[in-house]
């Protein structure tokens, strides 16, 4: 029997110790004494860590879990800066106009990129509880933008309880409306064609599939080793990709499974992976090529330790190891290098980010953010 029949088999029996993907109370969860305070939605917040020259194209933006701050990164050269931007920023998005979207415990973030500045902090019309640190605070976690860049998306996470799809109107940085979705919503995506958003509800075992215009929600459970342990297991999803040719969604499971997913009728299809591992953030490239970060083991006696998986569009898939755990990844614009955060959502995580050749599957570590968890290529 393989590591994940185990884990199965004996689900029950590991509810109870398993930590990190496994619980959705907030135990290691520590309230903040103060903040970067929230500013109107409208109001420019001070331009703390202004840039004295434009940021350059290519340099790396990076959500600090472990710290208040987002931090600027030229891959070849290390740190360009930091400056606050809320409480423990998990993910963001970057549209057209250079303004970053960063979901934090407290609000969005909007971030000029160019001059690396806080323009303000949307609150969220959710309760979510206090604004804290650590795996399972509140407050945002997968966010994205819809692609005329008029409208965000932030899934708002309500420990103990279901989340929210929050809207923002990007022009007016005011929330205009909440949708009601799962538990824990890692990530937010957007159809090409914006006119659906996908929530990926980790703790609830499925995608909420939303209406851009009608905001009426559905939901497909995506549960490929099934439900069995709810809370206490590990095989839950955690980030979605939409496929550029075809619109599905693709979810990587334990490096073993990819379920690709139809979001107009719901049903699911089974790919096999080869990585072996604990998976959690993915990226896709125009061209299709999947890249998915595998964060460890379940079973160490047998399951593969942290990889960076490439998947060509026929299926194909080359692994490289990492050295320790990651948590999400973003790729250069020429498609040749992939930048891989350190973060991590659980303990073993590192300041830093591997940068990986492509073509050689050469890594060098970057020091980089503090526990550095969404990234993002200017």
């Amino acid at each position: 029997m393989g590591a994940r029949g185990r884990v199965l088999a004996s689900v029950a029996a590991l509810a109870a110790v398993l930590v990190g993907c496994a619980a959705d109370a907030g135990a290691d969860a520590t309230p903040r004494g103060t903040s970067a305070s929230p500013t109107s939605p409208t109001s420019p917040a001070p331009t703390t860590g202004s840039a004295a020259t434009p940021t350059p194209e290519g340099t790396l933006v990076v959500a600090d879990f472990g710290s208040d701050t987002v931090t600027f990164v030229d891959p070849r050269h290390g740190e360009i800066g930091s400056f606050e931007v809320g409480t423990a920023p998990y993910g963001l998005a970057v549209g057209a106009d250079g303004r970053a979207w960063v979901a934090t415990a407290e609000g969005v973030a909007v971030v000029d990129t160019r001059t690396r500045t806080r323009l303000a902090l949307v609150p969220y019309e959710t309760d979510s509880g206090p604004a804290e640190t650590g795996e399972y605070r509140g407050g945002g976690m997968g966010i994205a933008l819809s692609p005329d860049g008029r409208r965000a998306y932030v899934g708002v996470n309500v420990p103990g309880g279901n989340g929210t799809l929050e809207v923002i109107d990007t022009a007016s940085r005011e929330v205009t409306a909440t949708v009601d979705v799962g538990r824990r919503p890692f990530d937010v995506d957007v159809a090409r064609d914006g006119s659906e958003v996908y929530v990926t509800d980790h703790d609830s075992f499925d995608v909420t599939v939303v209406r851009a215009d009608s905001l009426s929600p559905r939901r497909i459970e995506v549960a490929p080793y099934g439900t069995e342990g709810g809370l206490g297991s590990w095989l839950k999803p955690h980030y979605a990709v939409v496929r550029p040719s075809d619109g599905r969604l693709l979810l990587p499971f334990e490096g073993e499974r990819l379920v690709v997913v139809d979001p107009r009728t719901g049903r699911s299809e089974i790919e096999p992976m080869t990585a072996d591992t604990h998976q959690h953030g993915a990226t896709i490239t125009p061209d299709g090529t999947l890249l998915v970060v595998g964060t460890g083991p379940i079973d160490p006696s047998e399951d593969e330790g942290p990889s960076l998986t490439v998947r060509a569009p026929d299926g194909t898939e080359r692994v490289y190891p990492l050295d320790g755990p990651h948590e999400d990844v973003a790729v250069s614009k020429d498609g040749r290098t992939a930048y891989v955060t350190g973060g991590f959502t659980r303990d073993g995580y590192w300041d830093g980010i591997t940068v990986v050749d492509l073509p050689s599957g050469e890594t060098t570590r970057l020091a980089a953010g503090t526990r550095p968890l969404g990234i993002a290529v200017l």
